[in-house]
């Protein structure tokens, strides 16, 4: 008889895996499909995975701490495993603090278990040795509690090192934690933050040509998994955060494909209507062509382009899981548009790669960007706008939008294309919340940055501009 890994052996191979470049989602994915974990355990190896890579800056951070050697000299296997254990003793709650150590060591090889136990035993000490008062309950999770504790560290924390409290508190390095303030100010942007730091619900577009909310949201529940209506949209379904989606009842059938709201209300100002020409400049993975097709009742024309023509399987096999025909799919360079299509379409979606700094929470690599590499973004950007306008017939709309909060990438982009481009103007919309927990997404000059801890979805940014008129040029 074989022994099956455990789930936290099984993390620390994957995460040894994504150290070395893998997606995480992807390696996460793959495990669950071949793994034969309990529903407990699967849980347990997700979170953990996920949980460590998001934790990666503050996790280092305190090993350097309480290590006489820095991170990036320990080997691998003892690196991630200090990491996997930190990570259990200060934001896992149910696990006793003798499990988080003892589970931790016994994954390692003889010579290293002293020195993993010494390190994260000298943590626990350190915490149960703060003085009266101190902001125990939060567990190191805001710019609060850290700061109580910088005094009280070595000398490694310290902002000429990159550690402040805030980076520490959210596990981000100092770079983007500064672009986070330029782009919002301080007080929003730990607001932001603070929300991207928790996983966020699964979100379904419902596929109205198959199926009612209410008849699935009824599904879901007798599946144990009750389902709450979208915050603006009645075709979206929020779930709490679930693993594997092909397991959900409906997947197979096509009565549903995973969407954030965010994504979802782009979709929605953009308003393809039935036999409609729409172009999807960006398209992959699909998930907005979708919902143009399901909103058009799939009559019309979506032309689904992208540069990677390895991905648009993606949209192929998504859109015939749907039952959506009137979808096509083509290899093209966005900058580079289709002669056959200028001036013809009546909805264009220029949804441009950028720097994702607003899905961190589903994405917890992004943490780690380097943000130098996003410095070209914005000419990359204004140059597939650029392009995407020629599409856009007389009296037709063109959407703008990224998964970022970054001005350089949203307002400044749409607003040099617009004093270059008079024929083109910023039509405001409005989008009520149908939750009072959030606010409605309201637009000024065409434009609006969703926030996760105000609109409840990704960051997230939306432009509306139509062609009003013929470039007399």
């Amino acid at each position: 008889m074989t022994n099956t890994p455990s789930s936290r052996a099984l993390a620390l191979e994957t995460l040894a895996g994504v150290s070395r470049g893998k997606y995480g989602n992807i390696a996460v994915d793959t495990v669950l499909r071949r793994s034969s974990l309990s529903e407990a355990d699967r849980h347990l190896f997700t979170a953990l995975v996920y949980g460590v890579i998001e934790r990666q800056v503050t996790l280092d951070f305190l090993i350097d701490q309480f290590s006489d050697r820095p991170t990036d000299a320990l080997d691998e296997q003892l690196r991630l495993s200090l990491r996997m254990g930190l990570y259990q003793l200060i934001y896992m709650d149910r696990i006793p603090d003798h499990a988080a150590v003892g589970e931790t060591v016994a994954l390692l090889p003889k010579r290293t278990r002293g020195y993993a136990n010494a390190i994260l035993r000298a943590y626990l000490r350190f915490e149960n040795a703060l003085p009266e008062g101190s902001p125990r309950e939060n567990k190191l999770k805001t710019p609060e509690a850290w700061a109580h504790r910088f005094p009280v560290l070595k000398e490694k924390a310290s902002a000429d090192k990159g550690f402040i409290p805030e980076t520490v508190a959210y596990g981000i390095p100092l770079a983007m934690l500064n672009a986070y303030i330029d782009a919002l100010g301080y007080t929003e942007a730990c607001a932001a933050l603070d929300a991207l730091s928790h996983k966020p619900p699964l979100t379904l577009r419902v596929n109205s040509l198959h199926i009612t909310v209410k008849d699935l949201s009824a599904r879901l529940t007798e599946r144990g998994l009750p389902a709450s209506t979208g915050l603006y949209l009645s075709t979206a379904l929020r779930l709490p955060a679930s693993g594997d989606v092909t397991h959900l009842p409906g997947f197979e059938s096509g009565d549903f494909f995973v969407q954030d709201e965010a994504s979802q209300l782009c979709v929605s100002v953009l308003d393809a209507q039935p036999e409609d020409i729409v172009i999807d400049t960006c398209a992959c993975p699909g998930s907005k062509s979708f919902g143009m097709g399901i909103g058009m009742k799939n009559r019309g024309e979506i032309h689904a382009f992208d540069l990677h023509e390895s991905k648009l399987s993606l949209i192929k096999t998504g859109a015939d899981r749907l039952g959506l025909s009137v979808i096509s799919v083509a290899r093209r360079d966005a900058r580079d548009p289709d002669p056959a299509l200028m001036g013809k379409a009546d909805r264009v979606l220029c949804d441009v790669p950028c720097s994702g700094l607003g899905v961190m929470a589903k994405k917890p690599e992004l943490r780690h960007k380097d943000l130098s590499e996003s410095a070209r973004l914005p000419a990359i950007q204004a140059d597939i706008l650029e392009a995407s306008a020629k599409y856009v017939k007389d009296g037709g709309v063109l959407v703008y939008s990224t998964c970022t909060i970054l001005p350089t990438e949203n307002q400044q982009v749409v607003s040099a294309f617009l004093k270059n481009h008079p024929e083109f103007t910023a039509e405001d919309f409005m989008i009520p919340a149908q939750d009072p927990a959030v606010a409605s997404v309201e637009s000024h000059d065409g434009m609006v940055t969703l926030l996760p801890h105000r609109h409840g979805t990704d960051g997230f940014f939306i432009a509306k501009l139509r062609k009003t008129k013929r470039n007399q040029r």
